[in-house]
């Protein structure tokens, strides 16, 4: 297990470095609980990045497997390299496509939303057939960097202002689905829990 410490910190050091967002530590953490108190076996995430949250959902326990979807090529390169790393090439599937021409017939225990902010609504009603009876889609970056509580005037550009607008819209997508009971949380950069009716 030190091994894999050292290897996650050059994970971290690489995304920081590079500009690439991933989970900050008390979102991982709330994640990989879950999963644990859940006895999540199955999980589908949407964006891969350089698979960070895969390979720590995957570690978590060795009988949960991911599928995982990633359309920026030197990101998923960066992904094959690191889950290779970590051996896990038999329990972490990384499929190289927009999530949007994606089409899987597999049922999940877990859908986890960490990609295009904008996109969110669509990646949900995409893929909710995806998920179990009683299966969870966790949505992060809800707060998105504390910009989601600014008020609009506060919000220094226009491109930000929009996104903002497009999770604020989400929030209240989840809000009005009654086919999902959603809780959020004020954990790492903004959570939702949707769990299937």
């Amino acid at each position: 297990m030190v091994g894999n410490y050292s290897m996650i910190r050059e994970i971290k050091e690489y995304a920081k470095q590079n500009n690439i967002p991933i989970m900050v530590d008390d979102g991982i953490d709330f994640l990989t609980t879950f999963i644990l108190k859940k006895h999540v076996r199955s999980i589908l995430e949407i964006g891969t990045a350089i698979g960070y949250s895969a390979i720590m959902m995957a570690l978590v326990d060795p009988n949960v497997k991911i599928t995982s979807i990633e359309r920026d090529e030197k990101r998923y390169l960066e992904a094959l390299k690191n889950v290779k790393a970590f051996d896990l090439e038999d329990r972490i599937t990384l499929i190289y496509n927009d999530a949007f021409n994606v089409k899987l017939e597999e049922e999940y225990d877990l859908i986890f939303i960490d990609a295009a902010k904008a996109q969110s609504i669509k990646f949900f009603e995409m893929f909710e057939h995806n998920l179990k009876t009683g299966g969870a889609i966790i949505t992060d970056n809800l707060k998105f960097h504390g910009f989601v509580e600014k008020k609009e005037c506060d919000i220094p550009s226009k491109n930000l202002r929009a996104l903002v607008r497009k999770i604020k819209d989400y929030i209240s997508y989840l809000k009005s689905n009654s086919r999902y009971d959603t809780e959020f949380l004020d954990v790492g950069d903004g959570i939702s829990i949707s769990i299937k009716k």
